[in-house]
């Protein structure tokens, strides 16, 4: 017999009623019908589909792309009392085994997957054998290849339908154009589904844009005193630990996260940031999506990301208690042109796509017509060397063969070998006196890394070997006594790779066959960057008008806080000329900071930058080399 909504509602989550959408979206699920929910990050998407499975007899099977989602959201159905399984990595088959079995006799209510468990034979047989009341597919974006974070592997997700084709699936997503949703419902072949889109708009988080020369001053601005805690993003490990370090140093409580770091570790610096004894999280978009945190009250972009999705979910992080919050992204003119090298000059285009596979397929020798199934070890950084190609441009080529099914590359594909010096220059200086016969090796890998005395940093062994002319072979080696010697901490990922020909070869004919998908995301990954670079030229139109305009909400209004509405309060057009030709004064007397100016200047910090952006558009000023303002 099903169970009552409101009784479970109140029982299990202790509210009253339903927030937004939430109790349409119920109520369909409960009639068997299939729903894509558009809901905004904090919106209680997970209440979507964990209410309606414990209403019905049965156990609710989730798929969801992270283990750190998984295993939050696992932890608070047991905390609620609610049995959940999760089966993420690192178990035995035996233990799959048992847990299949509790999930088939002990009266379990949800089984969390990743979607590489749909690929295990015993998996899908355990599932046809479940009384499986509802599928749930979590951050179903990752499922189209039109999304910010396609994953191959969530393709598996459309044989639930086949394995189970009366059990009603609904899908969830915080970020999705109309393109994506469209996606979604073909990809997993939903059945006239109810598509529920609430407002994707955040209104008590201000937005802005923060134009500055020296960034950490002015995040360190930003994180001192802080009442609440804040997560400022950055794109690689290296910033996360240098700024984390910066803001420690300054006074600031802050931590480190990012994918590198062991799990014991992850858990450790979480657990500090969620019990509020670390104030300041900086991290990789590792961080965040299934941690609930709602008293963020300011999250920081250090750096650009790569579209508006990434950004508006990250910056979405903030104020999930419905408190005033706000989401700040730093910039400069240097990290313009920054983002454009990093996400768009590495684009496999069609003819390096079909030079790549060809040389693959010469490397190993295979003729036109065969190769199919066959396996290969590959050293990528020799390979890269013998052709003479870019590494960043092929490494994202072997990516796209790969997911155009092509060929199949081993997991570690995606590792790479780091290591950081632990002794001091002095004592490095002294132990090589002592082994001259490794000075050559140590010293070109100091000439070609920075920062390998502060950071775990990335190497390429085929590149050192080649500048200090010996072999990679001696390069492991030399690495190797290092770290027996405890002069370095060494992460040695082999080069090698193992990968296999999915299809016989046919040159040309082989990428052409998905060489327009390719031309397409291309386009749409051009498209990304530049909507992420206008939203931050932008001076005129409210940032909450123009992020949900990107997802298509045409009828949004201006927000009042963002740093484009309260320039429009303070300014009125005498006061922004009088600003204006104090500025213009003060350059008369040399160039300056936008720091200096604001010390200079008896005004409210956002008239001088919008003062100084007028300037700027009217070409009254420039901005010289050493990114200071003087008069034009």
């Amino acid at each position: 017999m099903q169970k009552d909504p409101r009784t479970i509602l109140e029982h299990y989550w202790g509210f009253g009623s339903f927030k937004g959408s939430q109790k349409t979206i119920i109520d369909s699920v409960l009639a068997e019908r299939d729903v894509l929910a558009l809901l905004p990050t904090g919106g209680g998407k997970s209440l979507c589909f964990q209410l309606p499975a414990l209403c019905k007899e049965g156990i609710c099977i989730v798929i969801s792309p992270l283990i750190a989602l998984i295993q939050n959201q696992v932890e608070v159905l047991k905390e609620k009392g609610i049995k959940a399984i999760a089966l993420t990595g690192g178990i035995s088959f035996e233990e799959v085994n048992n847990l299949l079995d509790n999930c088939l006799y002990g009266n379990y209510k949800f089984l969390y997957l990743s979607p590489e468990r749909l690929q295990q034979e015993l998996v899908r047989d355990r599932i046809q054998q479940m009384n499986v009341n509802l599928i749930a597919i979590d951050e179903a974006h990752c499922i189209s290849q039109w999304g910010h974070d396609f994953r191959p592997a969530y393709l598996e997700c459309s044989t639930l339908r086949e394995l189970l084709p009366n059990v009603p699936i609904i899908a969830l997503t915080a970020t999705a154009t109309e393109a994506v949703a469209k996606d979604i419902v073909e990809s997993l072949t939903l059945t006239d589904p109810l598509v529920v889109k609430d407002s994707f708009a955040r209104n008590n988080i201000a937005f802005s844009v923060s134009w500055e020369e020296d960034k950490r001053y002015r995040l360190k601005q930003l994180c001192s005193n802080l009442d609440h805690s804040a997560i400022v993003y950055v794109r690689t490990r290296r910033s996360a630990q240098a700024l984390a370090t910066f803001l420690q140093t300054n006074g600031c409580s802050s931590s480190y996260y990012h994918g590198g770091l062991s799990k014991q570790e992850k858990k450790k610096r979480l657990d500090l940031w969620l019990s509020n004894k670390v104030k300041t999280m900086v991290a990789t978009n590792a961080f965040g999506m299934g941690i609930d945190k709602p008293d963020v009250s300011l999250v920081v972009h250090y750096q650009i990301p790569d579209c508006i999705e990434n950004y508006f979910q990250e910056a979405g992080r903030a104020g999930r208690n419905g408190k005033p919050a706000r989401a700040i992204l730093l910039t400069n003119n240097s990290d313009i042109e920054q983002v454009k090298n990093q996400f768009l000059s590495v684009l496999p285009d069609i003819p390096f796509l079909k030079l790549v596979y060809n040389k693959l397929n010469n490397y190993f020798q295979i003729p036109y017509g065969e190769g199919h199934n066959e396996r290969f070890q590959l050293n990528f950084n020799a390979f890269c060397e013998t052709y003479r190609l870019n590494p960043l441009i092929t490494y994202n080529a072997f990516r796209i063969l790969d997911q155009n099914s092509v060929l199949a590359l081993s997991e570690a594909f995606s590792k790479k070998t780091t290591l950081r010096f632990i002794c001091d220059k002095e004592q490095l200086f002294d132990y090589l006196d002592n082994n001259r016969d490794l000075a050559v090796i140590v010293q070109t890998v100091l000439r070609t890394y920075g920062g390998v005395f502060e950071f775990d940093t990335k190497i390429n062994t085929v590149l050192v070997a080649k500048k200090a002319g010996v072999s990679e072979n001696k390069v492991l080696a030399v690495l190797k006594k290092l770290q027996t010697d405890q002069v370095i901490e060494y992460d040695e990922r082999n080069s090698d790779l193992e990968i296999t020909f999915l299809v016989p070869r046919e040159d040309d004919s082989t990428i052409n066959v998905f060489a327009k998908r390719v031309k397409a995301l291309n386009s749409l990954k051009i498209r990304n960057v530049d909507a992420i670079l206008s939203y931050i030229k932008n001076t005129k139109i409210c940032r909450n008008i123009q992020l949900l305009h990107y997802f298509g909400e045409t009828q949004a209004t201006e927000c009042g806080r963002c740093d484009i509405c309260k320039a429009k309060k303070e300014l009125n057009v005498n006061l922004t000329t009088f600003v204006s030709e104090e500025i213009v004064r003060q350059l008369s007397i040399g160039a300056k900071s936008s720091r200096d100016l604001i010390k200079t200047l008896p005004f409210n910090e956002d008239v001088v930058l919008i003062a100084l952006r007028g300037l700027l558009e009217n070409e009254r000023i420039r901005i010289n080399t050493r990114n200071e303002y003087e008069l034009a």
